[in-house]
């Protein structure tokens, strides 16, 4: 095992743009709105456990399920498109009962550590160090802890008629996301796809 920077950064690149959360602002807003505050610590200690988890037990951990990565990416397909459509219809499916209940579920998982960027830590780990993959790992759920601190600011910043352009705009995003998702990870094929 040994540090080496270039694979540092390009892991943290890799996961940067997997777990997108500058992107995930909106729906973040959009789940705080319905579920009262959201504890950015927590949220982020959730999914970096998950993320541990995958990086140092993966497959087998899934294994013991009886469940493989595709599979647990479609159930996490599943889950993102009722949020896309939450976000577009403005209805409410997931209930919130407590403050900080979405803190977890769906933010946690799978909108954090969702199945994308399990299996992106799962094909990491077969060409970099564990050791260059946990400090990317690290930065990441740092940014995703500042994000999730400052959402508040954010949604100040935008208003409430610009939270409701890009709820609407990234619920769309979301559902294609989620159907992307599904079909990759069941082989359909679309007639005319590219």
């Amino acid at each position: 095992m040994h540090l080496d920077f270039i694979e540092i950064f390009a892991c943290f690149m890799v996961l940067f743009a997997i777990i997108d959360i500058p992107g995930s602002i909106p729906i973040i807003l959009d789940i705080k709105t319905k579920a009262g505050d959201i504890e950015p610590a927590k949220t982020t200690v959730v999914a970096f456990s998950i993320f541990l988890a995958f990086l140092f037990i993966g497959s087998p951990l899934l294994s013991v399920f009886g469940v493989d990565v595709s599979s647990f990416a479609i159930a996490g397909s599943f889950v993102i498109f009722l949020i896309g459509i939450e976000m577009v219809l403005g209805i409410e499916l997931f209930r919130h009962g407590h403050a900080g209940g979405g803190s977890i579920v769906p933010i946690a998982f799978p909108l954090i550590a969702g199945a994308g960027s399990i299996t992106t830590i799962l094909s990491l780990k077969a060409e970099y160090e564990t050791i260059n993959i946990l400090l990317a790992l690290i930065l990441n759920m740092f940014i995703v802890y500042l994000v999730l601190r400052l959402t508040s600011k954010f949604e100040r910043v935008l208003g409430e008629a610009g939270l409701q352009i890009l709820k609407k705009v990234f619920g769309i995003i979301l559902l294609s996301i989620a159907i992307k998702l599904f079909l990759t990870n069941t082989g359909i094929v679309l007639p005319h796809a590219r």
